[in-house]
């Protein structure tokens, strides 16, 4: 009998639960400041968003000018090199950029690569995507790009 007794304390005592005490996180302030450079026509040319020694600079499309597609890429790619400096950054902090370029084809494609060598190097290069679009904002625009860059402060 003093085995059930003490079979029967035991379960009862080793069956208890406990809410385990999770300690809270230590709350974090995060400072985020937004940045319009050079603003007009109802939107900026870069946005630079900076959190915690963090600054993300979004660049709006530069559109390039001139008679050729090569002349086009040229200018924009130049386009995105001075927002990049006003926006306090190189094209070393691209982490991503798009290139949309009127009635593309495959045989614009080595005139590209050699511009873009050319002006941006071809090592370390960010993330990018090119998409053939049937129209960009203007007839006259045959080459857009667009920027992300990130900027350790």
């Amino acid at each position: 009998m003093k085995s059930y007794f003490l079979l029967a304390f035991i379960l009862v005592f080793s069956c208890k639960t406990e809410t385990p005490q999770i300690p809270e996180a230590p709350k974090e302030t995060i400072t985020l400041s937004k940045t319009h450079i050079d603003p007009h026509n109802g939107y900026s040319e870069a946005v630079a968003v900076e959190a915690n020694g963090i600054k993300t600079i979004y660049i709006s499309g530069q559109v390039g000018e001139g008679e050729s597609f090569e002349a086009q890429f040229r200018d924009a790619l130049g386009k995105l090199l001075n927002t990049l400096e006003n926006s306090g950054a190189t094209f070393d902090d691209v982490v991503k950029y798009n290139t949309y370029i009127v009635n593309y084809s495959p045989d614009m494609l080595p005139g590209f690569r050699a511009v873009r060598k050319e002006l941006l190097g071809d090592t370390d290069m960010p993330a990018s995507t090119l998409v053939g679009v049937e129209a960009l904002g203007l007839p006259k625009w045959g080459v857009e790009i667009e920027a992300v860059a990130v900027v350790k402060k």
